[in-house]
């Protein structure tokens, strides 16, 4: 029997797919990250978010019916689409191919942050301008705020709001796991991203203490 749910396994699956038939990191992830906000001195619950989109390659696993071209990062695979807190801590992942537009692909991300969050005031870039702004306030009454880049901005500079969600992407793609999509199914892809959020909250808890074996069992790391 599956100690996690009281299940039998299933033979030919993996533990981590097993503990997704019942959503495991939907579960812990809210968890872990109401218990970081609160050690940072914020509401467990969020009101507000930030959106971003991050295209990545596609391994040989990934199937041509889930990905796509995005002629603009010239990458052949899948696109990330997140919405994070204003710490940048995971809030809601859709995994979809390349090719998808930034405002077709955070419809999905919005409507699931909608359900799953109080978030109702986004900060976005000005990839996600348009029409989305009003569907975005007219189904799901959520304000969607474009910060965009500071006329003549020449090089690198960090922008406000909108560097802690592309911080997030970096503390994504620091698991190995993440460096490339190599899942067939999407939706583990989606399952992945919340391990490796899982991780690395986890790990800032516990940062200035020991790690226990307990720790170490019940959120293992995805590298």
């Amino acid at each position: 029997m599956n100690p996690l749910h009281g299940q039998p396994p299933v033979t030919g699956r993996t533990e981590k797919a097993q503990w997704e038939q019942v959503r495991v990191t939907e579960k812990i992830l809210p968890v872990v990250r109401g218990q970081l906000r609160v050690a940072e001195g914020r509401d467990p619950e969020p009101s507000a978010g930030l959106i971003d989109s991050q295209s990545v390659k596609g391994a040989d696993t990934v199937g041509r019916e889930s990905r796509g071209y995005d002629a603009g990062k010239k990458i052949n695979g899948r696109k990330r689409f997140i919405v994070t807190d204003t710490l940048g801590l995971l809030l809601t992942v859709v995994v979809l191919a390349a090719g998808v537009q930034d405002r077709d692909g955070a419809k999905p991300v919005l409507l699931d942050t909608r359900l799953r969050t109080r978030v109702r005031f986004v900060f976005a870039d000005g990839g996600f301008a348009g029409r989305l702004l009003d569907w975005a306030q007219t189904l799901l009454a959520t304000t969607l705020h474009i910060v965009r880049k500071p006329v003549g901005q020449r090089g690198f500079a960090v922008i406000p709001r909108r560097w802690a969600v592309e911080r997030t992407f970096a503390w994504l793609t620091a698991h190995r796991r993440l460096a490339r999509d190599y899942e067939r199914d999407p939706a583990v892809s989606e399952a992945m991203i919340r391990w490796a959020a899982i991780n690395t909250i986890t790990r800032r808890i516990a940062r200035g203490g020991p790690v226990t074996r307990q720790q170490r069992c019940t959120f293992p790391t995805i590298s």
